[in-house]
């Protein structure tokens, strides 16, 4: 039985992030959002784990090079390393090769910002872009971001092609992008969800005002072959004073166009031809 000075020792060590490789992951992806870098005191608090378990593992991180400290005592940042790592992995996918072309171009038609994202697992990664915008307002998110599956128009897309029971089960896993954390507009509950993707599915791609993030708009369709499931997402996004509703129907054509050469090309890329071969099963009329 272990004494109270044991238990009282190794109570720290416990809680929602006490696997060694949780807490690595857990350091990283939060760095990944502090652009300024981040004290060793405020990370080991966000992460709820004690400050010396989260210096060992960020000397780790240092020695092997995926986060450095400029000075000594001082905050944290990510180096270059996991980019340069997602990008050879991109690289080996031909993801990008058949990819950035076709969304160059719809970029260039709609003069905003193409995103093209990819399904992974119960995911949509943004794994490519084209900003078409030439002045005023440009929107630019970072990529490799994981989009939101209950208020983006990329997830609304991905989920108009499962059945219902299939998409609110993903949504609730996930968990919803509520109004406060994300657009004004994103839906509040799992029935605004699915009234937002049956719209979808009859209009044959999305339209967000305002649900992701204030102040943006967005449109997306999904990027399969025929009677396939769907490999990934297309998106046009700009600010919302200028991708109106009007505009974004306009649109629809081009985007949807773009889309199919996207699936027809997609026997080029390893990683879209296994997405579509893995995909979940598709709604059916």
């Amino acid at each position: 039985m272990l004494s109270s000075a044991s238990r009282h020792r190794e109570s720290p060590e416990q809680g929602p992030m006490s696997n060694i490789l949780e807490r690595t992951l857990g350091i990283l992806e939060l760095l990944s959002q502090q652009g300024e870098g981040m004290e060793l005191a405020t990370l080991a608090e966000r992460l709820n784990m004690p400050k010396s378990a989260a210096h060992r593992l960020l000397v780790d991180l240092v020695r092997m090079g995926y986060v450095r400290q400029p000075r000594e005592l001082g905050e944290y940042h990510l180096t270059s390393k996991l980019i340069s790592l997602g990008l050879t992995y991109l690289s080996k996918t031909g993801v990008v090769d058949i990819a950035q072309p076709l969304i160059d171009r719809l970029a260039e038609q709609t003069g905003e910002l193409v995103r093209l994202s990819v399904v992974d697992g119960d995911r949509l990664t943004w794994v490519a872009r084209a900003q078409g915008a030439r002045q005023g307002l440009r929107y630019d998110p970072d990529m490799g971001s994981i989009a939101r599956l209950s208020c983006s128009s990329s997830g609304w897309a991905w989920l108009a092609t499962l059945p219902d029971d299939t998409a609110l089960a993903m949504v609730a896993q996930q968990g919803l992008g509520l109004p406060q954390e994300y657009g004004p507009n994103a839906p509040a509950d799992l029935q605004a969800v699915l009234r937002v993707i049956q719209e979808t599915r009859a209009r044959g791609y999305s339209i967000s005002e305002e649900t992701y993030t204030a102040g943006l708009n967005a449109m997306a369709t999904v990027v399969r072959l025929q009677g396939q499931g769907a490999m990934g997402t297309l998106s046009v996004a700009g600010p919302s004073a200028r991708l109106t509703r009007e505009r974004m129907e306009a649109l629809g054509p081009a985007l949807l166009e773009c889309a199919a050469q996207l699936a027809s090309a997609s026997g080029a890329s390893p990683l879209l031809t296994r997405n579509s071969a893995q995909a979940r099963p598709i709604y059916a009329e």
